[in-house]
């Protein structure tokens, strides 16, 4: 059992910058891959970015490797998502993840955290 709680969403206007965060319980934290995934109304669950346990190698999807960046603080059991350049097409509620394997498929994510609306105006 891992509980995920993600916060620092909110309303920015396009070009501007929000840090995402997502704490961890558990002492396992260190054990597991996390992820970002991302769902707007209408649309299917999207990646966005995942890190592996250790933090050693990252993943972004494509519609954000130049924009947003993940890292993770294993001794704060807490993963981050740093998002630049935002558009209004990032508008959607954010989700963080945990796996027991490093991947960029939503299902292989076993925990979810309740989500935080990231919304950017034009």
């Amino acid at each position: 059992q891992v509980q995920l709680v993600e916060s620092g969403g909110g309303l920015v206007q396009a070009g501007g910058s929000l840090r995402l965060s997502c704490a961890a319980s558990g002492r396992t934290f260190s054990s597991y891959a996390m992820g970002w995934f991302r769902q707007a109304p209408g649309k299917e669950r999207e990646f966005v970015a995942a890190i592996r346990s250790n933090g050693g190698s990252t993943s972004l999807a494509n519609s954000v490797k130049d924009r947003f960046s993940i890292s993770r603080d294993n001794a704060k059991n807490t993963v981050y998502l740093q998002m630049n350049s935002l558009q209004p097409e990032d508008t959607a509620v954010y989700y963080c993840a945990a796996s027991k394997e490093y991947s960029n498929l939503w299902p292989r994510y076993a925990y979810w955290g309740q989500g935080t609306q990231v919304t950017v105006s034009s």
